[in-house]
């Protein structure tokens, strides 16, 4: 063949690629408000940015910009064999991914497949372990994100679990081990695949997933928030954002948006663990990760939920140079034979490592309660808090007036003439000795106390002046966090 021939056989072959599983599948699609693994990619990237790698087999692979920065990217094409891994769709992902790690660029998987190839046995499951092994690999070092747009079960699903963080489409994307038709053939159990593992679910119940989308669209406008907040790969600095007026003043109606740059909070995980706050947000312009107890929900208590989902975010702020801010008003942990016999003492003392571990710049604000062994645990002075503000209204104390005075002066108490009159004296003179912010100020474990108002220039400041903050763990192969 001659060169226009050799031209117009490879703009053929590209035609025919981009047709994916054919013509009839993807009208089906779209019949089903669907978008196409192509469409997917285009809508996340910036118009005109995707240099696509080799077409075919199931996956759409190739690189692009969002906001003008490089990102890696796959999209499973489920009108190709429903989107099946076989062994050549496995190495144009391993190819992607070990480009993102040597570009240090995030990467970007558009998840909607049917599993295994089953026709190719062990080489779809090799594959598979390829780009497990991966995922840990960039663990830590390029952000990677997973968004379950259809099916993602049985083995499939522990990439995605590895990955940092999981958006997941309402109503069409789904993930679970074993289906419901195994589910009720073994265990009886009837269940509903939405049920088992639909985006409600796992950002509810399971806490697998961080986001939830109503549509596809805007899921993959998430995507690109996300990005927004967080920096290419470990070694860079989170994106700075100019903002207008760093030393507004705030009200106390709403902490969090009324101290931060134009009141954004993208908090993490939203309808999981509620009584913990987690999300990205930006002061003076500098990307931030925000911690919070929520004392609207279970009074703001450390329960086993709230302890594994904080956690796994400070790891993840401290893995890129993401600054910490933590609001506290915890009363202590949750009591009860199902926190005790679930593990808290285990799961509870995992907050506390990713605390102690992070050396980001971090810094703390007590808004009114901290109690016990809690208080130590967020972020506190003693596990190596760089800037502890404290509100004037805050009570630092090993717990509550109430509980302190029934067993320190419980017997006072039964020989009063009058006990009720008698406990309201102790517990206001123990709040005013003890449980207020003053005693730990003067021992140098606060550093200021401050009026609420002045809460958003104080937390700006010292962002920059821990700017340049340098510390260092001691040298080891790796900690042993108690999982």
């Amino acid at each position: 063949m001659g060169i226009k021939e050799n031209l117009a056989e490879l703009e053929r072959r590209n035609r025919e690629a981009l047709l994916g599983g054919g013509e009839e599948r993807l009208a089906k699609r779209q019949a089903e408000g669907k978008l196409t693994a192509r469409e997917r990619v285009d809508q996340l990237l910036d118009p005109g940015s995707f240099e696509r790698k080799i077409y075919g087999d199931g996956v759409v692979t190739g690189h692009g910009t969002i906001d003008g920065r490089l990102v890696f990217i796959f999209s499973q094409d489920f009108t190709v064999f429903g989107g099946s891994l076989s062994g050549a769709f496995a190495e144009k992902v391993v190819k992607i991914m070990d480009l993102a790690m040597k570009a240090g660029a995030p990467v970007i998987g558009l998840n909607d497949s049917g599993g295994a190839r089953i026709q190719e046995g062990v080489v779809s499951l090799a594959g598979y372990a390829d780009i497990f092994l991966r995922n840990v690999l960039a663990s830590g070092v390029i952000p990677q994100i997973s968004v379950i747009m259809g099916p993602c079960a049985g083995g499939a699903v522990y990439s995605p679990a590895m990955t940092d963080f999981i958006l997941m489409v309402k109503n069409t994307g789904y993930m679970f081990i074993t289906g419901p038709d195994v589910i009720r053939t073994v265990t009886h159990e009837e269940v509903t695949q939405e049920e088992l593992g639909g985006a409600d679910t796992h950002n509810t119940r399971s806490g697998v997933a961080h986001f939830e989308g109503a549509n596809e669209a805007d899921t993959l406008a998430m995507v690109r928030e996300l990005l927004s907040f967080i920096p290419s790969n470990n070694l860079d600095d989170p994106p700075f954002v100019p903002t207008e007026n760093p030393n507004k003043p705030y009200d106390m109606r709403q902490v969090i948006t009324a101290v931060v740059d134009d009141g954004d909070f993208f908090e993490v995980q939203q309808a999981f663990a509620r009584n913990i706050l987690c999300g990205f947000a930006r002061l003076g312009g500098r990307s931030i990760g925000i911690v919070a107890n929520q004392p609207a929900f279970l009074a703001g208590v450390l329960d086993i939920d709230a302890s594994v989902k904080a956690a796994r975010f400070v790891r993840f702020c401290d893995c890129f140079n993401i600054p910490l801010v933590t609001f506290v008003d915890v009363p202590g942990f949750l009591p009860g034979t199902a926190q005790e016999f679930g593990g808290i003492i285990k799961h509870g003392a995992k907050l506390l490592y990713a605390f102690c571990e992070a050396t980001v710049p971090k810094i703390t604000v007590i808004t009114r309660k901290a109690y016990g062994g809690a208080y130590d645990v967020m972020s506190s002075k003693h596990i190596r808090g760089d800037v502890n503000l404290a509100y004037p209204t805050a009570e630092i104390a090993v717990m509550g007036p109430d509980g302190a005075v029934n067993i320190i002066f419980r017997n006072e108490i039964e020989r009063a003439k009058d006990p009720a009159a008698e406990r309201e004296r102790l517990v206001a003179d123990y709040r005013r000795t003890f449980a207020n912010p003053y005693k730990a100020a003067e021992l140098g474990y606060i550093d200021e106390i401050l009026q609420p108002a002045d809460t958003r220039p104080r937390l700006i400041g010292a962002l920059e002046m821990l700017q340049n903050k340098r510390d260092r763990n001691p040298p080891k192969k790796h900690g042993n966090i108690p999982l």
